[in-house]
């Protein structure tokens, strides 16, 4: 069923619809649909990479500006579930890292399904550039899509007479692999984020030992006239 469907036409305007709601809600595992289509695709000749790739780009493009023409339009606080603590934790985050960082936070959060999304938010909310955004998030999607397709590929050519298991293998290391570069870009952010903080305080630190100029004049001195 699963090789028939990646055979059928309507496959790509259902993965179209796919990959937009998982740009602004993350409710869907778009990189799961890929990756698996993918590794399928390797098999069978179906779907065609070349389409899905294409598929994959712009449903992934349009819901990152969906989700940044909603920050843009209704904050960060209208559904009940921006206003949990852990929303709210990420959309800081993703607030401050902006302000510091705004290219590279675009780009690597892509690879964060709900840091991705909480940038997005924020990036409208803030006001950050639209045209500057969008150029960002194409560049950072085409890079996701090629990511996510040579994970299929690569995975699925471990199984060749088994198709359905080397979709399964390419899944399940997608899964992991994802795990490991969530990971690494939250401590490489966490990094910067020291360094930002270990910068301010060397800065204070430089202001506040620098000696004070004693301005007070001196007793007896003829203020009108000037010193020589």
């Amino acid at each position: 069923m699963l090789e028939h469907a990646a055979g059928q036409p309507w496959i790509y305007p259902v993965l179209l619809v796919f990959f937009f709601i998982d740009g602004f809600a993350t409710i869907l595992p778009s990189e799961t649909a890929i990756v698996g289509l993918s590794a399928l695709s390797l098999h069978s000749g179906q779907p065609n990479l070349w389409i899905l790739g294409f598929t994959a780009l712009i449903g992934a493009m349009a819901g990152d500006n969906m989700a940044y023409m909603l920050g843009r339009k209704i904050g960060l606080t209208r559904w009940k579930w921006m206003r949990r603590p852990k929303v709210q934790k990420m959309f800081a985050w993703a607030q401050y890292e902006l302000d510091k960082r705004g290219a590279v936070l675009i780009f690597t959060a892509r690879y964060i399904p709900w840091g991705r999304v909480a940038v997005n938010y924020v990036a409208g909310q803030t006001g950050f550039r639209h045209r500057t955004f969008f150029i960002l998030d194409a560049f950072a999607c085409i890079t996701w899509v090629g990511y996510s397709i040579g994970i299929g590929l690569l995975a699925g050519q471990w199984v060749h007479n088994n198709p359905l298991l080397g979709v399964g293998i390419a899944v399940a290391f997608a899964v992991l692999l994802g795990i490991v570069v969530d990971h690494a870009l939250r401590w490489w952010h966490k990094y910067l984020e020291r360094k930002d903080a270990a910068r301010a305080a060397a800065r204070e630190a430089s202001e506040s030992a620098a000696p004070a100029v004693d301005r007070k004049p001196v007793v007896g001195a003829d203020l009108s006239k000037p010193a020589g």
